[in-house]
């Protein structure tokens, strides 16, 4: 499989062939259904919390005595079962993150990219780069190598000013070629790449 590559202007500069064992193969859907659940599970805060018996305001002296009233027995106002009392089983504050093995993590950032690049969705260009701080010159390159809507530029070491010209983009993110996840590639309509990106990635997922 070969893939076209450009430069700033769109024009056609080249071509890099991608393994087929590597991005060639059925897209696994199910590893990046694992692996986005993942990523969003580790986001959460879980900081809710409800109050349990000990932790609701109230007097712990029994209402009554036990024996003799003709009501039934309760030992505190806090009780679980009064109304204002404390929850059984409550929410408590916990983390939500949990490690997949790494194979599972490695066969989902596989499958994403290649649903990208079987459907047409990956542009590889030569470079990634601007000359100067400039958010609207970012974004006539990008219109000019036909990205729209959200993307995910990837390089091995992204360019300051071009990080510092995107980051204002709305759905626009930069990352390095070691650091994006099966869900960033999931998330966005086009990836950008390198073409020395996308050699080191090819690498670390054969």
């Amino acid at each position: 499989m070969t893939v076209d590559v450009v430069n700033a202007e769109n024009k056609k500069v080249g071509t890099v062939a991608v393994s087929d064992d590597v991005f060639g193969g059925r897209v696994k859907t199910d590893l990046i259904h694992e692996s986005v659940v993942r990523a969003n599970a580790a986001e959460r805060r879980g900081t809710h919390a409800t109050k349990t018996r000990g932790l609701v305001s109230g007097s712990g002296k029994k209402p009554w005595r036990q024996k003799g009233t003709g009501r039934a027995r309760v030992g505190e106002v806090r009780n679980p079962l009064w109304r204002k009392g404390g929850t059984v089983f409550g929410p408590q504050p916990r983390s939500y993150d949990y490690q997949l093995p790494k194979k599972v993590e490695k066969g989902a950032l596989r499958a994403a990219l290649s649903a990208k690049i079987q459907g047409g969705s990956l542009i590889v260009v030569d470079a990634l780069a601007a000359p100067a701080v400039k958010t609207k010159a970012a974004v006539g390159m990008l219109k000019a190598i036909g990205v729209t809507g959200k993307a995910l530029l990837v390089d091995v070491r992204p360019d300051e000013n071009l990080a510092l010209s995107v980051r204002n983009v709305p759905g626009v993110a930069l990352l390095p070629s070691n650091r994006i996840t099966a869900r960033d590639v999931a998330a966005t309509r086009t990836v950008v790449m390198t073409q020395a990106a996308l050699a080191r990635l090819e690498a670390a997922l054969a």
